[in-house]
């Protein structure tokens, strides 16, 4: 494996972390409402379990309210049924074919807890940069040992994999910000 192959794969690596980062901090519900907050609850269709976007259409109705649209008519009572039973706290209402899921409004304690699970999900991420690091640090060090590469070249590789580590982190702090931002404006 050569440097340059060990840069990409740390950036490779790195860019998934920043990308399951962003995908957890969707999850986390703010008091506002978003169609990717159900992307998690799976329904019972004829013997497979699938995700309500495959069984509806999921759109917003105003800022704190969700439509769910069967598009059968049977599913309507299993798409609220799997709402209600998720651990989303989500109590849709049925109004004939149109499921209105609204947001319930977050208590200032609640707002609280959220802000300490994204920081400890954007800590979760930063480790796992590090990680990513020190992988690739050592296999630099393991070319120079192999007499691959020289010193200057592990040395310069070693710094590259500095400043790629210190921008995804800092991408992580920015991320981490703003959804904290995001919970405690509403």
């Amino acid at each position: 494996m050569s440097i340059a192959e060990i840069k990409k794969t740390a950036e490779a690596k790195m860019g998934r972390s920043i990308e399951a980062l962003k995908s957890e901090l969707q999850k986390v519900r703010t008091g506002r409402a978003h169609p990717g907050i159900l992307d998690q609850v799976h329904i019972d269709y004829y013997g497979s379990m699938v995700p309500i976007s495959q069984v509806a259409n999921v759109s917003l109705l105003d800022a704190r309210t969700i439509s769910v649209q069967p598009w059968e008519k049977g599913m309507g009572p299993k798409i609220e049924k799997a709402i209600r039973e998720s651990d989303l706290g989500l109590n849709p209402a049925a109004q004939g074919d149109l499921l209105r899921v609204p947001m319930p409004a977050l208590t200032e304690e609640r707002r609280k807890e959220l802000t300490k699970v994204v920081r400890h999900a954007g800590e979760e991420a930063k480790i796992a940069a590090r990680n990513l690091r020190r992988d690739a640090n050592e296999h630099a060090k393991k070319l120079l040992k192999d007499k691959e590469i020289s010193e200057d070249e592990e040395r310069r590789s070693l710094e590259q994999l500095q400043r790629l580590t210190d921008g995804t982190i800092a991408e992580i702090d920015r991320l981490v910000v703003a959804k904290e931002a995001d919970i405690m404006a509403v």
